[in-house]
């Protein structure tokens, strides 16, 4: 009996050794975006998935397949080939490859089009001819496509410019002065939703844009030393509590080359954001936000003349508002308009008129609407929405007449859904904990679905770690947090393990969702696959939540947010594998500073950290993000010095290694350098680390280096 049982052991000894002996080990190399093989570990998916109409297209090989839903028939839709005798026949020079592209529905006529060769094209495949081409110059950027008569408008240095169809280009913006730019799309530095910097009216016979007005900013150094004898490269970066820059709005009208400004009342520095136009291109819409950023005015101007016509409604809070989206009318209804806005607490849809009279609430409750697209007959609104569960992203569709909600998705997970230009049909990419990804078509009108492709698990044959999701309190014993834990493979939870906490814990992120793994990242997954306990958890203030949960940061950032952390501590405690004399931490950006924040406050607990451009002292970072949150240095004194951590720079115990990039113009180099000179005062080591040449994160085949850096350090201190 006794030699049967040590056969059995031997044997499952034997069988597990086998397996691990056939199972690969995945390296930085396969984990890490940047690595040689890091494409290999990404869900497969249908190669530049679109619509064209209803049908929808796919890459395969040089030959773009188009298939009719509920069709298993795929005919060619445009081939390398073709493609390249219409270069050929417009005198330009063949590719070696389909390249990136978009489909543009103009006039009933779907166009493949791309950037090649200095140029933008539209190629039609019906007529297998490049039917427009736009070209553009060295320096062009922010470029924005006007459909109607195929126009381009750009930047080149701080003049907007427009290129007609038939290369013209005439400058429709020019200031003398070199601290003015027109159409840039870095106004309020892409705070409040802003993207880009140029608007195009429906019919294309007017442009608005963005004029800013840097003078009154200071000059930021920036030092590229890769040229022979290092550049200063010189950058604009309001800070907290100084002088911003001066945004207007100007309206260009094509026909008469005429320019007027929209006559905004207000302080200077206050922000214009979520510009949208009216359908008869008379009017124009806009968010006018006070620097303190606790009263928005949603306003309407006149295109012509630039006369504010009246504010439709203003929205005020005792801490801040953040708006986001601009209002969107709905098809064939120029007299209504709906306005997405967290005024109850959380993103909801509220259905207007252009009187301004508030006509009905459309979507309410404690969840967020993500994203809302209008039907084209108007009658419905698509959004997409976190209501299942703060973890989920599903799509539905909302009737505008009844408010009543119908969910398209029928599969729990984060949804990425596209609409088709008819409405009819969405193109949908979902993963959960445990699906990689399928690629599926759903019909809007009876929620039938077709599974496109079922992509495999692309560890499979690899030693992977295995996640697992939660939830546990946050520290005011009520909310729930929502946690991720990545454990190495063939954990065994009767060892002891090294934990790391990755952090990052700041607002307009989440780390942890109902997607792949619990969205665990390729860095997760390294540090598992090197023996450690990944813990992530994403803490009030963070995103995604509402506002109760976010504003509770409100003045004090890192108290609360530190507070659901060490909670997170708590439970990691009470876990049987948990080696509680050995948890590190690990964060980026607003991550790093909680990093730094919670080496210092919590010594005792966090013998490790590695900190990448981390905030210190909240007065060195930019106006619009750090006023919302912070206010100014001169009205809010205590919490600028509560999350200043140059005064506790004194406080380091452990072993902490600063990481940042050279030119990071976002957590500007100031930052880390300053809690270098404030240990060296202190008397205490920090390590640190510097990627030159890099901005606000490293990016590219030097990522691998960065997380065996940070890997080794925790290696060094850690194991």
């Amino acid at each position: 009996m006794i030699m049967k049982r040590y056969f059995i052991v031997l044997f499952s000894l034997l069988l597990a050794m086998n397996t691990a002996a056939q199972e690969k080990q995945l390296t930085a190399q396969d984990l890490i975006p940047g690595g040689k093989n890091a494409y290999r570990f990404v869900p497969q998916s249908l190669r530049q998935l679109s619509f064209v109409g209803d049908n929808y297209i796919y890459r395969q090989g040089d030959t773009l397949l188009i298939t009719r839903p509920g069709s298993k028939k795929h005919t060619p839709w445009l081939t390398l080939d073709e493609l390249n005798k219409g270069l050929e026949t417009a005198g330009l020079k063949t590719i070696k490859s389909l390249p990136a592209f978009a489909i543009k529905e103009i006039a009933g006529t779907s166009y493949f089009y791309f950037y090649n060769q200095s140029s933008i094209l539209l190629y039609n495949p019906s007529t297998q001819k490049i039917e427009y081409r736009i070209p553009y110059q060295k320096g062009d950027s922010n470029f924005a496509f006007e459909p109607q008569q195929k126009r381009l408008a750009v930047t080149n240095g701080r003049d907007l410019i427009l290129i007609g169809n038939d290369g013209s280009r005439m400058t429709i913006a020019h200031d003398d002065n070199d601290q003015i730019s027109f159409g840039a799309s870095n106004v309020h530095r892409n705070e409040f939703g802003i993207s880009s910097g140029i608007f195009w009216s429906p019919q294309g016979n007017a442009l608005a844009f963005y004029r800013m007005d840097e003078s009154r900013v200071t000059d930021y150094p920036l030092v590229d030393i890769s040229t022979r004898t290092a550049a200063l490269k010189e950058t604009k970066y309001p800070m907290a509590g100084m002088a911003s820059h001066e945004v207007k709005v100007g309206i260009y009208h094509t026909a008469s080359g005429d320019t007027v400004y929209l006559r905004t009342p207000g302080e200077k520095d206050q922000y214009l954001t979520n510009i949208a136009w009216s359908p008869d291109e008379k009017n124009i819409y806009l968010q006018r936000l006070n620097r303190r950023q606790d009263t928005c005015r949603t306003e309407v101007y006149d295109a012509t003349d630039g006369k504010l016509l009246r504010t439709l409604f203003t929205e005020t809070s005792d801490k801040y508002v953040e708006p986001q989206y601009p209002v969107f009318f709905l098809p064939g209804r120029n007299d209504r308009f709906v306005h997405l806005s967290r005024r109850d607490g959380y993103h909801h849809l509220y259905l207007y008129n252009t009187d301004g009279k508030l006509l009905k609430q459309l979507t309410s409750g404690a969840w967020e609407v993500l994203s809302a697209t209008p039907s084209p007959d108007g009658k419905s609104i698509f959004i997409t929405s976190n209501e299942e569960s703060p973890l989920e992203i599903n799509l539905y569709k909302v009737s505008v007449s009844s408010g009543k909600r119908t969910r398209l998705t029928p599969q729990s997970g984060v949804h990425r859904t596209t609409i088709s230009s008819s409405g009819k049909y969405v193109i949908d990419l979902y993963a959960n904990h445990e699906t990689p990804r399928i690629t599926q078509l759903i019909s809007t009108t009876n929620g039938k679905t077709e599974t496109l492709l079922i992509a495999e698990n692309p560890y499979k044959g690899y030693e992977t770690p295995s996640v697992i999701g939660g939830t546990l309190k946050a520290a005011d014993g009520t909310t729930d947090l929502y946690y991720r834990v990545t454990r190495p493979p063939h954990f065994d939870p009767e060892k002891k393990y090294p934990v790391i906490v990755y952090v990052y814990g700041g607002p307009h992120a989440q780390m942890v969702t109902d997607s792949w793994l619990w969205g665990a990242s390729g860095n997760d997954l390294l540090m598992a696959a090197r023996g450690y306990v990944v813990f992530t958890l994403d803490n009030r203030g963070s995103a995604n939540r509402g506002l109760p949960f976010e504003d509770v940061t409100h003045h004090r950032l890192g108290e609360a947010e530190m507070a659901d952390q060490m909670q997170g501590i708590d439970w990691l405690r009470n876990q049987s594998w948990c080696d509680t004399t050995r948890i590190g931490v690990h964060g980026w950006s607003f991550g790093g500073f909680m990093t730094t924040n919670l080496m210092l406050t919590h010594g005792d607990v966090f013998k490790v950290g590695v900190a990448g451009g981390p905030v210190i002292d909240w007065k060195y970072y930019e106006i619009m993000y750090g006023e919302r949150y912070m206010g100014t240095p001169q009205a809010n004194p205590e919490g600028y010095k509560s999350a200043n951590l140059n005064l506790k720079a004194g406080n380091l115990q452990g072993h902490l290694m600063l990481i940042h990039c050279d030119t990071d113009p976002v957590v500007v180099w100031q930052h880390s350098l300053s809690f270098l000179k404030s240990c060296i005062k202190a008397g205490t080591y920090p390590d640190y680390f510097v990627y030159p040449g890099h901005a606000h994160n490293v990016i590219g085949p030097e990522r691998v280096h960065l997380y065996e850096k940070v890997i080794r350090y925790f290696d060094d201190y850690l194991k």
